[in-house]
């Protein structure tokens, strides 16, 4: 009498985990960057909720703000450690927004970097790395910034 096969074989077992490390093998580290993303959208929206603060302030006075809390409350996150104005505060000159991501509880490609937003005259502003800003520096790779600002 023939017996039935009850299970599965081991060729079949090694073939299944295989397929299973090749989806882990792409999965992981798009995920990666998709954590990375969002944590850094964190710091966009910061840095993007004081531009009416700071256009209205540069149309009254002519001049950039000395400090953040010139134009509204100091904005805090949960992946970004501080807001600051790198450049321009009190001129007519150019302005830098920075947030700095924090070191500890964010993507490893992300910790401690810093996001840019700028502008010249309050109507336009621009966002981004070291060649979009010139006064300003970001560290943040590009495929982790906003389409708008790449």
């Amino acid at each position: 009498m023939k017996q039935l096969q009850k299970g599965f074989t081991l060729i079949e077992l090694m073939i299944v985990v295989a397929i299973i490390g090749i989806l882990a093998a792409v999965a992981i580290p798009a995920y990666s960057d998709y954590t990375a993303r969002s944590q850094v959208t964190e710091a966009v929206g910061l840095a993007s909720g004081y531009k009416t603060g700071f256009a209205e302030f540069y149309a009254d006075q002519g001049v950039w703000p000395d400090g953040l809390t010139q134009v509204g409350s100091t904005l805090s996150g949960k992946y970004v450690s501080t807001m600051t104005i790198a450049a321009g505060a009190g001129t007519s000159g150019t302005v830098v927004i920075t947030a700095t991501m924090k070191a500890v509880g964010t993507n490893p490609d992300i910790a401690s970097g810093v996001y840019a937003l700028g502008s010249t005259n309050g109507k336009q502003w621009w966002c981004g790395n070291a060649d979009a800003i010139v006064s300003g520096t970001t560290d943040l790779d590009s495929k982790f910034l906003p389409s708008a600002c790449k």
